[in-house]
């Protein structure tokens, strides 16, 4: 397996540009996943990574050594795509195979990494089954075995579980990242799925028009987004916006929020003017008495918690409580924030302004 860098990587088609300058470097072995919306720039990112496009400018290294101008044929890489790309006039045997036949192997080679792979996949009962019959999950079970037979340095997935259904799609997200696990394979994985990411990515890079976001583990993410964009992405509610006119100093801990001192961490950029304060749902306090002021306007039972949404006088905010608790609509509630959790923005870059407690943060764009 190896490890992959990307250096400074530009795509242009024509006077569009799909990746500006992007940089990251996936760990031998690591289960990366690329983030982000549609037309956001990473499936190019994939596939400049796997040479089924060529970089405008910049360097792609894998184990060492620079492949950014190389065809696909000589990275020593394996594909999945979404559409499982099988061979229909073939049973699941031959669709695996079929990598190996093209090199040269033959006989008792062929054979018994084909049976290895099957046994990795749970599929020997359907080995010389035609394809066209199989479910979608043993489809996608067969392409992923295509791709593992041959053994190569690095597996590259684009959306590959976008064609199942929900609940199967969940089943098996978690059956990718056994699958991983076992085999110690560097993984990079393409979605435009938050849940999927968090669930399955040992890191994650997120990215929005061509440009990379934020880079680091899930929870570093979640907890600590770099720009106003990952902290919507990212998180169902998303993090909470309230935008107020203010400033905070360098070493500054707290903001003025509507006439209530709101602590934060201790800040290490000053910043005067329009400014943003995040905050997730599940960091919101309800308090009898004192705290910033919101009213009831909506209430979503989800089981064990419920989401009510309140109107406040700088927009409108989301908490996350336990379902025990009975509030009504049109009911006035003083709020509580988390300081060690909170997050102040730059409200006309959408950047965050660095802190003590998101110190680690690296922001990119």
């Amino acid at each position: 397996m190896a490890q992959i860098r990307i250096q400074n990587v530009r795509k242009e088609f024509g006077a569009f540009t799909a990746v500006r300058s992007s940089s990251f470097t996936i760990e031998d072995g690591e289960f990366f996943m690329l983030l982000g919306p549609s037309g956001c720039g990473k499936t190019t990112t994939l596939r400049m990574m796997a040479g089924l496009e060529l970089p405008t400018s910049g360097e792609i290294f894998i184990d060492g050594e620079e492949v950014g101008m190389k065809p696909a044929s000589k990275r020593d890489i394996a594909f999945v795509f979404q559409m499982f790309a099988l061979y229909p006039h073939m049973n699941v045997r031959k669709n695996i195979s079929y990598p190996l036949v093209s090199q040269g192997l033959r006989g008792e080679e062929v054979r018994s990494r084909v049976a290895e792979v099957a046994r990795i996949l749970k599929i020997e009962t359907i080995l010389d089954k035609p394809v066209g019959g199989l479910s979608g999950g043993d489809r996608q079970r067969v392409a992923l075995g295509r791709a593992i037979v041959r053994r190569p340095k690095a597996f590259f997935m684009d959306e590959p579980l976008g064609a199942l259904d929900a609940e199967f799609r969940e089943h098996m997200a978690e059956e990718l990242r056994a699958l991983h696990d076992r085999m110690g394979a560097t993984t990079v994985y393409v979605t435009h799925d938050q849940l999927e990411a968090m669930q399955m990515g040992d890191k994650i890079v997120v990215m929005n028009h061509g440009v990379v976001e934020q880079f680091g583990k899930p929870q570093q993410i979640y907890d600590w987004p770099a720009t106003k964009f990952v902290a919507q992405f990212i998180g169902s509610p998303p993090m909470n916006f309230l935008e107020f006119e203010g400033m905070i100093g360098v070493g500054g801990g707290a903001i003025d929020l509507g006439g209530i001192e709101v602590k934060v961490p201790t800040s290490r950029e000053g910043r005067a003017g329009r400014l943003t304060l995040g905050v997730r749902p599940e960091h919101v306090k309800f308090v009898s008495d004192g705290g910033y002021r919101g009213r009831v306007s909506a209430v979503e039972y989800l089981g064990t918690t419920q989401i009510v949404t309140l109107a406040t006088s700088h927009g409108d905010l989301k908490a996350r409580i336990s379902s025990g608790h009975r509030v009504q609509e049109g009911e006035q509630i003083g709020l509580e924030f988390d300081a060690r959790t909170l997050s102040v923005f730059d409200a006309e870059t959408g950047k965050v302004l660095l802190s003590d407690g998101n110190q680690g943060v690296l922001r990119h764009g």
